[in-house]
């Protein structure tokens, strides 16, 4: 069940390109961030407002599986939605070429909230976060 989507868009640039002329695998991780960063905006609840809390979400798991290729000039839609928020932030990616409407990747992150004065690990979400999701509509966190 998804507490929240979004749809971000990108479009390839020849820097995003390998010797190959398909994007390079690495920078599908950069779409997501961006995305995701676009999500949080939309959400109300930035990295910003994390740090505001004290807080970061690092990264500390990703799945990634290509299907197919994007190529130079492609625009690619990125569909994110936040899957669950405790014990960790979990997020699950879909990129499709929005021409063709095929989809050429899907992925999910995992992100655990970290005390930034202590580095300790967290098993839930701040008060500001879930504010944020039930103004958005969450019924269920």
């Amino acid at each position: 069940m998804s507490l929240f989507q979004s749809e971000y868009e990108v479009k390839v640039s020849f820097e995003d390109l390998d010797p190959m002329n398909v994007v390079w695998h690495g920078n599908y991780v950069r779409y997501m961030e961006q995305a995701r960063c676009d999500m949080l905006e939309k959400l109300k609840y930035n990295y910003r407002d994390m740090q505001k809390d004290g807080l970061m979400y690092p990264v500390a798991k990703i799945k990634i599986k290509y299907l197919k290729p994007a190529t130079l000039g492609d625009i690619l839609t990125v569909k994110t939605e936040i899957i669950s928020v405790e014990p960790s932030l979990n997020i699950d990616y879909k990129i499709y070429n929005r021409i063709t409407n095929e989809k050429i990747m899907s992925a999910s992150t995992m992100q655990i909230a970290v005390r930034k004065e202590t580095n300790e690990s967290l098993y839930e979400i701040s008060e500001n976060f879930k504010k944020a999701l039930i103004e958005a509509g969450c019924e269920k966190i």
